[in-house]
């Protein structure tokens, strides 16, 4: 018997970034190759403290593990929000360990606004 409450659940990337999309949220946070944290078209550099992962998207592939991802709903100080998408496993797209800090280190308030 089919689950009917998960019939409607949103369940790849591109479903919920079209969504994010609607609702206003296109522009993504990325660290730079110095370790900055900036929002598309800023110079503002960010600290974990400015800002807040509002909600936490996992995205695993059916049958290549290449192909999971991480997508962070996020906002800072300014109430300026944005996304972080990352892979996630064996590779990430930023080396070392600076961006897992980083990601560590930010306060988390999960909103139930992004619940779909």
């Amino acid at each position: 018997m089919e689950n009917q409450e998960n019939d409607d659940k949103m369940t790849t990337l591109s479903q919920v970034m079209n969504t994010l999309a609607q609702r206003g949220i296109h522009r993504e946070f990325r660290m730079n190759e110095n370790g900055d944290m900036k929002l598309d078209n800023s110079e503002q550099n960010y600290n974990p403290s400015d800002l807040t992962i509002l909600k936490t998207y996992r995205f695993e592939g059916d049958s290549n593990p290449d192909d999971n991802a991480v997508l962070y709903v996020l906002k800072d100080d300014a109430g300026n929000r944005g996304m972080i998408i990352d892979s996630y496993g064996a590779d990430s797209n930023y080396p070392g360990e600076k961006f897992d800090e980083f990601l560590r280190d930010i306060p988390i308030l999960e909103s139930d606004e992004f619940n779909f």
